[in-house]
């Protein structure tokens, strides 16, 4: 079987959809034939068993966009294609082409459709492009792909395609170690993009009314700017009192990301919204038990009982880390590794990319199908 995905960017900027791509391509690649198309960028990553494919990505040059999109298309002859990503129009014109040379077509929206998402510059941005260009694009596609039941039922609120199949995200385990000692270092962990959904801004207001319970911790707020800054967040932290706890450190990737979860002794996300959280499985991953609230769609951690699954509010989050301070360290080490099960057993990369498959089986079976009625 020959897959090619679309994604406007594989670079560092480009977030969780870069990096579901990577985590996909690194198992997927091993059961199809696998080509990446996508657009030139600084800071790219690596991506593994597959082929990457550049094309033209500036809007200013949209002819010259299509003729190599659809050259690509004629050399390859893909089975299928999967886009990655909603309301930048490259997005939707990979579409309108592919179904123009009558190629069946799978939509990930990797949460962009969601009610906040939407809303966020509704008047200015969405509704335009959801009138000219994204509606159209969504009900073309043959499968819409969400990573949670809540994005499920979200996506069938909005009415355009009610063909929606859920596959989470997965995230690579091999290679990656699960921390020897849960002795407490007296150290949290914020780490997400600098979005005001993450809920940093609740996190320093719950720190701050517990500065005095955490005068010897250190709280990490990593992650890549956006719309706040590290001088932004520096800044926060300072007018609050609390630099003395508060360390803004900017991205961390590789050894230094993985290294940092597993020297945490609890990570915390108050996010308003998630499709998935990958951060959230990263630190499981690593036995380093979470604190989120319930718009990540994690109901599993108090079921495999690895952390706290709570309402978002800065009261719940104090609750939550002086809970986790008072936990024995024999508990805290049990939650570990009921995280790690929890990823193992749920979230593996290479169960993430057999499901994928069969959703590719099943979408060309049903596009047959209909063109033979």
């Amino acid at each position: 079987m020959k897959i090619l995905h679309y994604i406007p960017s594989i670079g560092k900027s480009g977030g969780g959809v870069s990096a579901y791509l990577q985590l996909l391509s690194h198992e997927l690649g091993k059961l199809v034939e696998l080509h990446i198309v996508t657009h030139h960028t600084h800071d790219e990553i690596t991506l593994e068993h597959c082929s990457v494919h550049y094309i033209e990505g500036n809007i200013k040059h949209f002819m010259r966009m299509k003729h190599e999109y659809c050259t690509l298309l004629n050399e390859l002859k893909p089975d299928l294609i999967h886009v990655n990503g909603c309301w930048m129009l490259q997005c939707s014109w990979t579409i309108f082409w592919a179904k123009t040379k009558g190629y069946p077509v799978l939509l990930s929206p990797h949460g962009m459709l969601e009610p906040w998402n939407i809303k966020k510059n509704y008047w200015a941005k969405k509704l335009p492009a959801l009138l000219l260009y994204q509606k159209r694009a969504i009900k073309l596609a043959n499968f819409l792909v969400a990573t949670a039941d809540t994005e499920k039922k979200n996506l069938i609120k909005l009415g355009y395609n009610k063909n929606i199949a859920i596959i989470p995200n997965g995230i690579v385990i091999d290679g990656i170690a699960m921390k020897k000692s849960w002795e407490g270092r007296k150290q949290i962990l914020f780490l997400a993009l600098y979005r005001r959904n993450k809920g940093i801004d609740l996190l320093m207001q719950a720190i701050f009314h517990m500065k005095n319970d955490l005068k010897d911790w250190k709280v990490i707020i990593a992650g890549i700017e956006s719309d706040y800054t590290i001088k932004d967040l520096k800044r926060m932290a300072e007018e609050k009192g609390i630099s003395n706890i508060i360390t803004v450190t900017g991205g961390l990737f590789g050894d230094d990301k993985w290294n940092t979860y597993r020297e945490s002794d609890v990570f915390v996300l108050p996010t308003l919204n998630e499709n998935f959280g990958i951060v959230i499985a990263e630190s499981l991953l690593c036995g380093t038990p979470v604190i989120t609230t319930q718009g990540a769609p994690w109901p599993k951690i108090p079921e495999y009982g690895c952390g706290w699954w709570i309402h978002r509010s800065v009261d719940e989050i104090i609750t939550a880390i002086k809970e986790f301070i008072q936990t024995p360290i024999e508990r805290r080490q049990e939650m570990g590794h009921n995280g790690r099960k929890l990823i193992e057993e749920n979230f593996s990369s290479q169960k993430v990319a057999q499901d994928m498959v069969e959703l590719y089986k099943n979408c060309l079976l049903y596009t047959s199908d209909a063109a033979d009625e």
